[in-house]
C-alpha cells in the first residue's frame, strides 16, 4: 500500500517557532488544522500539551473534524473557520467555541442554539475586501453589527477578513488597515470594543515580519505555514521553519518497457487522465511503470519528484502511470524494479487528500 510519511517532531517545531513569532509581534494565532481531515492519531500526536499551550485556539473547517479535536482534548479551545450552514447551528455551539460568520440569519440561529444548550457562543464577523469570498458588504457593516449586538447569547468579539484563497488579492498593508478603520468605526459607532482584528492566514506572514501590518490586527489563523514551512505568497520557506514535512511513496507494481502511443480508437469514455502524445512517435518505446495510487486518493498535480527522467503518463480512479525513459542511470544500471517505491513531496491538497483516502498508510515519524 502506499503510504504518506508524517515527520510530526518537525511539524510540532514549526508551530512552537510560530508561537514564539506571533508572542514577540503581540500577536494571537488560531492553528487551523483541517489538512488532516480530523484525523485522531495526527491530533493525539502533534496536538500536545506543550505544543498548544500558546495557542489562542485550535481550529478546522469541518463539524466533524472539530467533533473529533473535542473528543480527544475536551478542554480545548476551538473555532470554526468558515461561515457555518445555519441548519448545524446546534452542532456548531456544540463543537466550537468561536465560529466566522456572514449571514445575519445563520448568527440569529446561532444564538437560539446557544440559548438551548445555556451557552454564550462567541464570533467573528468576516468582511469582504476584494476576495469575493466569505463577508459582510462594507457598506452594510454597521446596519449588520446593530442587529447582531443586540443578539442574547452571541459574543462578538471580533471583525476579520480573508484574502488570497481565492482570487489571490493579496493582504497588503492598505487592505488591513481597511479593516482596522472598520473595526474603530464599529467600536465607536456602538461603544463596544472588539477585542480581535482577525487579519489573515500563512499568506500575511510576511508583512509581520517586515513590520508593515498594522498594531490592530493583532490575530491571525494558521495552517500552511505550520505544517510545510511555508508563505503561500511567494511559496517560500517562512524563517527557519522546516519544509520536508512530508513525503509520499507510491509502489511500483507493473514495469515494462511500452509504446509512447496507444493503439486502438480513441473515444471519450475515458475516466482517467492523460498527458498529450505525439502519433509520429507510434514505433517509439520507453518503460511505464504503474503505481499504486489513483485519483481516489490524490490529484497527479498535487506530487512531485525529484527524479527529472521521471514524467507524467495517466492516471485512473485507482493506478498511476509513469514513464521512466530507459530506465537506466548515468551508469548504464536498472533504476527501478517491480517493487521499489517512487517517492513524491506532496503539496498541501496533496496531503489533504491522502489523509483523507483510507487506501493510504499513515505513517509518523520523530526525526528532525
Amino acid at each position: 500500500m502506499a503510504e504518506l510519511i508524517i515527520h510530526s517532531e518537525r511539524i510540532k517545531q514549526n508551530i512552537k517557532e510560530l508561537s514564539d513569532f506571533f508572542k514577540s509581534n503581540d500577536i494571537e494565532w488560531s492553528l487551523v488544522t483541517k489538512v488532516f481531515s480530523g484525523d485522531k492519531m495526527f491530533l493525539k500526536t502533534i496536538l500536545t500539551k506543550d505544543v498548544i499551550k500558546n495557542i489562542n485556539s485550535v481550529g478546522d473547517s469541518r463539524l466533524t473534524s472539530l467533533r473529533n479535536l473535542r473528543a480527544v482534548n475536551p478542554d480545548l479551545r476551538t473555532i470554526y473557520i468558515k461561515p457555518p450552514a445555519e441548519i448545524y447551528a446546534d452542532e456548531v455551539v456544540e463543537y466550537a467555541d468561536i465560529s466566522l460568520n456572514s449571514s445575519l440569519s445563520t448568527i440569529e440561529s446561532l444564538n437560539e442554539a446557544a440559548k438551548k444548550k445555556k451557552k454564550v457562543h462567541q464570533i467573528i464577523i468576516m468582511i469582504e475586501l476584494g476576495e469575493l469570498r466569505e463577508g459582510v458588504r462594507r457598506d452594510d457593516i454597521l446596519d449588520f453589527y446593530e442587529k447582531v449586538f443586540n443578539l442574547s447569547n452571541i459574543d462578538v468579539i471580533g471583525i476579520g477578513s480573508n484574502l488570497g484563497c481565492m482570487y489571490g488579492v493579496e493582504p497588503t498593508y492598505d487592505k488591513l488597515m481597511q479593516l482596522s478603520l472598520y473595526k474603530e468605526l464599529i467600536s465607536a459607532k456602538f461603544n463596544k470594543e472588539l477585542k480581535y482584528v482577525s487579519g489573515g492566514t500563512s499568506i500575511t506572514l510576511p508583512l509581520i515580519e517586515n513590520k508593515v501590518v498594522p498594531k490592530e490586527i493583532n490575530h491571525f489563523r494558521i495552517g500552511e505555514a505550520a505544517f510545510f514551512g511555508v508563505s503561500p505568497l511567494e511559496n517560500k520557506q517562512f524563517k527557519n521553519l522546516h519544509t520536508e514535512t512530508f513525503e509520499f511513496y507510491a509502489n511500483i507494481i507493473e514495469l515494462k518497457e511500452k509504446k509512447l502511443v496507444p493503439d486502438g480508437i480513441i473515444n471519450e469514455a475515458n475516466i482517467g487522465h492523460t498527458t498529450d502524445y505525439d502519433e509520429n512517435n507510434v514505433q517509439e518505446t520507453s518503460y511505464k511503470a504503474i503505481l499504486d495510487v489513483g485519483l481516489l486518493d490524490v490529484d497527479k498535480d498535487d506530487i512531485e519528484t525529484d527524479d527529472k527522467d521521471i514524467s507524467f503518463v495517466g492516471i485512473t480512479s485507482d493506478m498511476l502511470v509513469i514513464d521512466v525513459g530507459s530506465n537506466k542511470d548515468k551508469s548504464g544500471n536498472v533504476k527501478y524494479k517491480v517493487g521499489d517505491k517512487i517517492k513524491f513531496k506532496p503539496s498541501y491538497m496533496g496531503v489533504a487528500r491522502l489523509l483523507s483516502s483510507k487506501f493510504i498508510d499513515k505513517v509518523y515519524v520523530k526525526d528532525m
